[in-house]
């Protein structure tokens, strides 16, 4: 499909590409990694003919058609949605066009040569559309419209009163339906909610072209990948299978290079000890030409190439947040909307000190709205707000440019966040979140959205907090900060509430869930998997996830006169919940002793030298001790909880 050949780029006085090259397939499904800064983008747009290379060759198969995928969209002309969807599908868009306007042609025609060519006219196009599945493609396109989050409602809309989120899912969707043979994607999910990148998941895995991605979303990655390509100190290196067979094999690989450089080194210092000493001798002289010849092959071919040290990820450690109340925040009776649009009535919600809640649910249900109520910055237009005892609570907005002020300096910002007396210097918190001495100067106006997420987290640490409000605070962090703020959320000792499309993020904090849809609260007491498989068993899918802590509870009261009928079906319940949790131990137990033994034995054969030097598959060794590595943690988390929740039901017995 695509293939680049001795790949030259510099960014100023910087290399990015240094001698690079790739191939992409017709089916590949690549995910392109890197930290902020490294080229990805770059890359994309060289592929797709809007910036050349300094040097090097990228070769397209003839006729093949690329379909990029930009971080930002342009603004779109005032055509409804469904109308400027439907304009990616060229030839069939035009092909209807022109039948609707022979068939307005044949009504008012008279019979004699013009009709008959009128008619003939007609035949030719309806086969031509309908060969070009034109009676679909409307269909297609709602149905794509409908995968990306928009409802049936808002494809009448016109296009040029869409927000910058709705604009970038409206260009995704264009695109899906264009359907070349390779899709540019750059940074797909970032304007998606949680069902719609699911559903894009599954396009992109039934796709019929190649797909190309850059992607912060570790979990999608892992579910649509095939392949990875890091660009590592101007190279392209491919590591074949999703994200973490990738962070497996780079890591054996660093590990196999650097030991053969120490072996290197030693024998490259044995042999010049040996030429040192024998450099004298007549009798010797063969030998120490024959050394000095070897050296100087070595140092010609080098040693085996390193994987680039990654930047270092920003320092993040949450202060110790003083001791609150045990509801921290709670809202009581809210209602609020804007205009005429209700968002929520009667709206009840407690957080208590230590919880970690994720809201989840479709764009538009009101997740943000809730962070604002329990935030503070929105104020119920019915029902009240209360905030519990010594609560110190802050918010991180989606959007930067409401938490901080543009016209101010980096330095400036955090110096004026700090409070009075608190031993804390501005210069070296920003140091921590890879700000350099020239960043502090600048205005935060001119920062990318990376920086300005940083910056924003920053301000977060300068105060000890036992409430932060996080919406979105993964968006612009590549994977490597990512994982920093997931260790530093793991270990923060407050309450959390969280909105978040980072699955992987949700799935490694959150203690409860919290479903916003339609205006209606339903909150899961467990985990992210737990919730998944709460939701897939009330619309009749299998189950998506391992059983979580408690059951579902909601904000939906008993209908009169069906107290008694509803406390015995929840004894009925509750028992076979015991029941089944007994089995769950039980072949959770069984399961977990096997996988754990057959991940002793991969990690003996992972640690012999022996296995390297046979020809053994490495990597295939590594795929499966990563994927047994992962089921046993899995295992683990879902004994605990099952065996926790065991107890405390039998103890409630």
């Amino acid at each position: 499909m695509i293939t680049v050949t001795n790949l030259w780029k510099a960014f100023g006085p910087r290399d990015l590409f240094t001698g690079a090259a790739l191939h992409v397939g017709p089916r590949d499904r690549v995910a392109l990694v890197g930290p902020n800064g490294s080229g990805k983008t770059t890359l994309f747009d060289m592929l797709a003919g809007e910036q050349a290379p300094d040097r090097g060759e990228i070769q397209v198969i003839k006729r093949a058609v690329i379909g990029y995928l930009r971080q930002e969209a342009d603004p779109l002309p005032g055509r409804s949605l469904l109308d400027e969807v439907l304009t990616a599908a060229g030839d069939v868009t035009e092909t209807g066009r022109r039948l609707a306007v022979l068939e307005e042609e044949l009504v008012g025609s008279e019979e004699g040569p013009e009709r008959d060519r009128l008619i003939a006219e007609h035949a030719e196009l309806h086969e031509r559309f309908t060969g070009l599945d034109g009676y679909s493609v409307e269909f297609e396109a709602r149905s794509i419209l409908a995968g990306v989050g928009f409802a049936g409602a808002d494809l009448a809309m016109p296009a040029d009163a869409l927000s910058g989120g709705q604009l970038m899912r409206a260009a995704l969707a264009k695109l899906l339906l264009a359907a070349p043979d390779l899709l540019l994607l750059d940074e797909p999910t970032n304007h998606l909610d949680i069902e719609a990148v699911e559903w894009l998941e599954r396009f992109i895995r039934t796709y019929h072209g190649a797909v190309f991605l850059v992607s912060h979303d570790r979990e999608f990655i892992n579910q649509v990948a095939t392949r990875v390509v890091e660009i590592d100190g101007g190279k392209l290196v491919a590591y074949k299978g999703d994200y973490e067979a990738y962070v497996a094999q780079r890591a054996l690989a660093t590990e196999q290079a650097e030991a053969a450089e120490r072996a290197r080194a030693r024998s490259d210092a044995e042999a010049q000890e040996f030429i040192d000493r024998f450099r004298a001798k007549a009798t010797k002289a063969r030998q120490v030409q024959s050394r000095i010849k070897a050296q100087e092959r070595a140092r010609a071919e080098g040693g085996p190439r390193v994987p680039e040290v990654r930047p270092r990820a920003m320092g993040l450690a949450f202060p110790t947040p003083p001791r609150a109340g045990r509801v921290v925040v709670e809202l009581h009776g809210v209602s609020f909307g804007y205009g005429a649009t209700p968002l929520y009535a009667g709206l009840d919600l407690a957080v208590e000190r230590g919880q970690k809640i994720a809201l989840v649910g479709p764009n538009g249900a009101g997740k943000t709205t809730m962070l604002k109520l329990l935030a503070g910055v929105l104020v119920p237009q019915e029902g009240q707000r209360t905030l519990g005892h010594n609560v110190a609570l802050a918010y991180f907005a989606q959007h930067q440019d409401e938490t901080l002020t543009m016209t101010n300096r980096v330095l400036d910002e955090i110096a004026a966040a700090i409070p009075a007396g608190a031993a804390i210097r501005p210069g070296d918190l920003l140091g921590r979140f890879r700000f350099s001495a020239e960043d502090l100067r600048k205005p935060i106006s001119v920062l990318s959205g990376g920086e300005r997420t940083r910056l924003a987290i920053a301000k977060l640490l300068v105060t000890p907090l036992n409430v932060l409000v996080l919406d979105e605070p993964t968006n612009h962090l590549d994977i490597a900060s990512r994982d920093v703020l997931e260790q530093a959320l793991l270990a923060y000792q407050g309450a959390l509430v969280l909105v978040t499309h980072d699955r992987h993020l949700i799935r490694s904090v959150a203690t409860r869930v919290v479903e916003v849809r339609a205006g209606r609260v339903t909150s899961y007491a467990g985990d992210y998997d737990f919730y998944l498989s709460q939701r897939d068993a009330q619309a009749g899918a299998p189950p998506a996830g391992r059983a979580g802590k408690a059951s579902a509870q909601t904000n939906a009261k008993p209908e009169n006169g069906q107290a008694a009928a509803d406390r015995r079906r929840a004894g009925a319940q509750a028992r076979s919940a015991l029941r089944a949790l007994q089995q769950s131990v039980s072949r959770i137990e069984a399961q977990l002793e096997a996988e754990s033994a057959r991940l002793n034995e991969l990690t003996a054969r992972l640690a012999d030298p022996a296995v390297y030097a046979s020809g053994a598959d490495v990597a295939g060794l590594v795929d499966d001790y990563e994927a047994r590595a992962k089921r046993v943690k899995d295992l683990e988390a879902a004994w605990e909880e099952a065996a926790g929740l065991l107890e405390e039901q039998a103890a409630a017995r």
